[in-house]
């Protein structure tokens, strides 16, 4: 089942710049084209390129890509609550202590894709497995209501979002070798 792209009022309006970014209105296909992009996009990138940031106090690549994988991991797990029914409020994350907490810049950028991978594929196939039904279940989420659908494409735009900081501000400032 292909859910149509949310109404305004299934999300709250900081989201519409996320949700605006999707072309497609088949946001699973959207999720999985966009592994794959991402996957291309950085996988030629060297360990001194996954430490790279393009200004003092931005989050370096690695960064960038755990703060993805984490903020993902909380859009799909707030939208497995909702979509199963379950009506407790959800709170909301401070994206930077996530970032300081993740320790991102110690890891591998290889193991970051890799978890990249896995949570991308996790969250399509909670998607995939969806009822009409679900679809359309609003909850409370960071405060606001929202629904599974604007969920999903909340999802992909964010990360639409973050690959074009990528493509614009971090990649055309690194240094060629």
């Amino acid at each position: 089942m292909t859910p149509s792209r949310p109404e305004a009022g299934e999300y709250a309006p900081y989201y519409e710049k996320y949700i605006s970014l999707v072309a497609s209105s088949d946001v699973v296909s959207a999720l999985e084209a966009q592994r794959t992009h991402t996957l291309q996009l950085c996988s030629g990138l060297s360990e001194a390129n996954g430490n790279f940031r393009y200004a003092p106090g931005k989050w370096t690549v690695k960064e960038v890509l755990g703060h993805i994988a984490d903020s993902e991991r909380i859009f799909t797990y707030r939208a497995l609550r909702i979509g199963r029914g379950d009506k407790t409020a959800i709170e909301g994350f401070e994206q930077d202590d996530y970032v300081r907490g993740g320790a991102f810049s110690e890891r591998a950028l290889k193991s970051l894709l890799e978890e990249f991978t896995a949570v991308r594929s996790a969250t399509t196939a909670l998607y995939r497995s969806l009822s009409e039904e679900a679809w359309t279940r609003r909850g409370t989420a960071n405060k606001n209501e929202v629904s599974v659908r604007a969920l999903a494409f909340i999802t992909a735009g964010h990360e639409l979002h973050h690959v074009k900081i990528l493509e614009e501000r971090y990649f055309p400032a690194i240094p060629r070798s």
